[in-house]
């Protein structure tokens, strides 16, 4: 059984380094006033923002833009009963600089989802970033 000394809070920087070891997240964020979460691959840029690419058509796009929302990551051992998850929070804004959205592309990032031509970056700042740990992990 699991005590509450097993739960341990994550600094800024480790929450970083564990995000940046792991391909997928999901970002929350508000659709016609209703929570919605979806899955996503991402990477963190160099000032430690996550960084997602979509379709430019998709609602997801369309329901960020300017808004405050949340990205999660984790990685849990069921059988060792630990792992850790970190929740960044942030505003989320379409990468519209064509400068910068041609470094992003070069950055490796390739959405799991089609993105065509039309691919946008959407960035989340890193405003808050908390995380915890659970058990030996």
């Amino acid at each position: 059984m699991l005590k509450n000394g097993d739960f341990h809070a994550l600094d800024r920087q480790t929450c970083l380094r564990l995000l940046a070891d792991v391909p997928v997240g999901r970002i929350v964020y508000t659709k016609q006033a209703l929570p919605a979460v979806l899955p996503v691959n991402f990477c963190l840029d160099t000032d430690f923002s996550v960084v997602l690419l979509t379709s430019g058509g998709s609602d997801l796009v369309r329901a960020v833009d300017g808004a405050v929302v949340a990205f999660e990551a984790d990685a849990f051992d069921t059988i060792a009963r630990s792992g850790w998850g970190v929740v960044v929070t942030g505003r989320a804004t379409l990468v519209t600089d064509a400068a910068e959205h041609a470094r992003l592309a070069r950055c490796g990032l390739d959405s799991w989802m089609p993105s065509g031509r039309d691919g946008k970056f959407v960035r989340i700042e890193s405003d808050v970033v908390t995380g915890r740990r659970l058990g030996g992990a």
